[in-house]
């Protein structure tokens, strides 16, 4: 004898609930969207509920409701809401990684059609280490908007390993970094040259000089950057070829970014070796001072930076090939 399931459907905000007659079992269908996901990766990339609200202009009660919607869907817990951060659990790693994928074939797709009709729009994602992030791309990226004004570009800073960790995880399509790579699913090209310098203050006593001995430096106090700084493995290879070691510097403090070290020289903390690209401005103004290094090569290249195995976008490629018109080989 065949056995007829009824079910009786109930609508509820954000999804569908079925409920069996004769078995009682209550079945939750959450019609997760991507909106619903770009939410999740705010909050996660922002640490913050409130914060991730800002961003997106919703609420924070409006935010937690779609993030307990997914918790439903996924059957657990997605965040742990701590006193001053949220942060991901493990199963909202795995979220937050397939989540970035698909918000980015959505983007992809997008673009795609918008380039079958003829125009150039979406959303690109990319990644700059300290110098290209902060002194090179964003007149870059103005330049090229205002070539395509329907097109967003959205960029993240960080270090050279960071930036590489972004292209890998899918969060963003293209990075230019100051330093190679050893990761052998990263392609990456020569864009431009650089040169770092030594920078003193200009009360220094070496500030009226153009040049100075690498056997100078042993007994000065020096500001490095941190791991995985782009700037800091130029400097340790570039040492390395003479003999010498980073460690034979007098290293009295390690600094997170660019912008650290230039206030610690300022400062009178110690000197450092950087890029004249990031204090040029001091250098215009007659605070700081670019001194070359007699037998120290310090010519470095920044990296046009992509994932090898993953198909560039059309907007993508666009940028890349707008990139290099601009810095022609």
């Amino acid at each position: 004898m065949q056995t007829v399931l009824k079910i009786r459907t109930l609508k509820r905000l954000g999804g569908t609930v079925f409920y069996s007659a004769d078995s009682g079992i209550r079945i939750s269908i959450f019609d997760m969207d991507l909106w619903q996901l770009n939410i999740f990766c705010k909050v996660i990339e922002e640490k913050s509920f409130s914060g991730a609200g800002k961003r997106i202009h919703l609420s924070q009660p409006t935010v937690s409701s779609h993030i307990r919607d997914l918790e439903t869907h996924f059957g657990g817990r997605l965040v742990d809401r701590f006193a001053r951060e949220a942060l991901p659990t493990k199963a909202g790693e795995i979220v937050y990684e397939y989540a970035k994928k698909m918000i980015a074939l959505r983007d992809e797709m997008e673009t795609r059609i918008a380039e079958f009709h003829g125009s150039v729009r979406g959303t690109l994602a990319i990644g700059g280490s300290t110098i290209p992030g902060v002194h090179i791309l964003p007149k870059i990226i103005g330049s090229f908007i205002e070539t395509h004004p329907e097109v967003k570009i959205s960029m993240i800073i960080g270090d050279t390993e960071e930036i590489v960790d972004a292209i890998l995880s899918g969060r963003v399509e293209l990075g230019i970094v100051g330093a190679k790579t050893r990761n052998a699913r990263i392609f990456q090209e020569k864009l431009l040259d650089d040169e770092m310098r030594l920078i003193v203050p200009a009360t220094h006593n070496w500030a009226n000089r153009k040049r100075v001995r690498l056997e100078m430096l042993g007994g000065e106090p020096f500001i490095a950057r941190e791991s995985g700084s782009g700037t800091l493995e130029t400097l340790r290879r570039s040492l390395e070829k003479t003999g010498f070691a980073l460690e034979d510097l007098n290293i009295v403090a390690e600094m997170g970014s660019t912008g650290a070290v230039i206030q610690g020289i300022k400062n009178g903390i110690g000197l450092s070796i950087l890029s004249p690209i990031a204090v040029a401005e001091d250098i215009e103004a007659g605070t700081l001072r670019a001194l070359s290094i007699t037998g120290l090569n310090l010519k470095r290249h920044f990296y046009l930076t992509r994932h090898k195995d993953r198909t560039a976008s059309p907007l993508c490629n666009a940028f890349e090939k707008f990139l290099k018109s601009l810095f022609p080989k």
